[in-house]
């Protein structure tokens, strides 16, 4: 059989309410050559009894997992398509249009990364600069350094990439940041398209400003530079962690 050009990968743990918005947005897409994998975390009883009740494309795993970041790996792992695409079980593609524009309106042959815009919506603030703010632009540059320029939500990742890398399970919170600047560093190509790809929850915890979310930011930049650049690396994390704890206490 031919594979998808898409695989959609939902990582989920007692949320069947969020997962049943998510496939629904995915049923509503004009575009239809995809494969999706949920991979359950271990839920209830409810959430085993909807999971078997779906048809292809749409495929399960459940079993226990180390966390969301697992989860995601495991889905690599029994994804056909060309690419691949994360959803949180939290989450819904924007509009009926938002894989065709990314696979059918947009020049993608050279890339290795596509990725648009998310809008965020829930309780807490999205940006730490701007409360009032909610969708994200997309970046590729040198300010990856700084802070995730891609959001998991809206990128595509070509299946190749991950013969080589996956998800590093040391960031339990910030491994798709680890991923994304880890590819940035080794040159990989990034398409950017200017679509809102997403909407997103900004109710997870990283965007709940804890200070060991800044720790775990400050970790994965050493790990993936010098040791040298740690005070660089710690003024920057103790300025955004300062902006998200104004926000919060304002």
């Amino acid at each position: 059989m031919t594979p998808p050009k898409l695989s959609i990968i939902i990582p989920v743990f007692q949320n069947l309410l969020g997962l049943k918005k998510s496939i629904e947005s995915i049923k509503n897409q004009i575009f239809k050559d995809y494969e999706v994998w949920i991979i359950d975390g271990g839920s209830d009883l409810d959430t085993q009894n909807y999971l078997s009740t779906l048809e292809k494309p749409f495929y399960y795993q459940s079993r226990v997992d180390k966390g969301i970041y697992d989860a995601m790996n495991k889905g690599i792992q029994l994804a056909k398509g060309d690419w691949l695409y994360f959803l949180g079980s939290d989450d819904v593609l924007f509009d009926e249009n938002s894989l065709n524009t990314v696979f059918c309106n947009t020049p993608i042959k050279a890339a290795s990364i596509i990725a648009g815009k998310v809008v965020y919506s829930g309780s807490q603030p999205a940006f730490i600069y701007n409360a009032k703010k909610k969708v994200k632009e997309v970046f590729w540059s040198n300010f990856m350094w700084i802070r995730n320029g891609l959001h998991h939500q809206s990128t595509f990742y070509k299946k190749e990439i991950f013969e080589t890398v996956k998800y590093n399970l040391k960031y339990p919170v910030l491994a798709d940041y680890w991923l994304n600047l880890y590819l940035f560093k080794h040159g990989f190509s990034c398409k950017v398209v200017h679509a809102i790809i997403a909407k997103c929850s900004t109710d997870g915890i990283s965007k709940s400003g804890d200070w060991t979310i800044y720790k775990e930011e400050i970790n994965l930049k050493i790990a993936l530079s010098n040791k040298v650049l740690k005070p660089l690396f710690y003024c920057i994390a103790k300025i955004k962690y300062s902006f998200r704890k104004r926000l919060h206490d304002s």
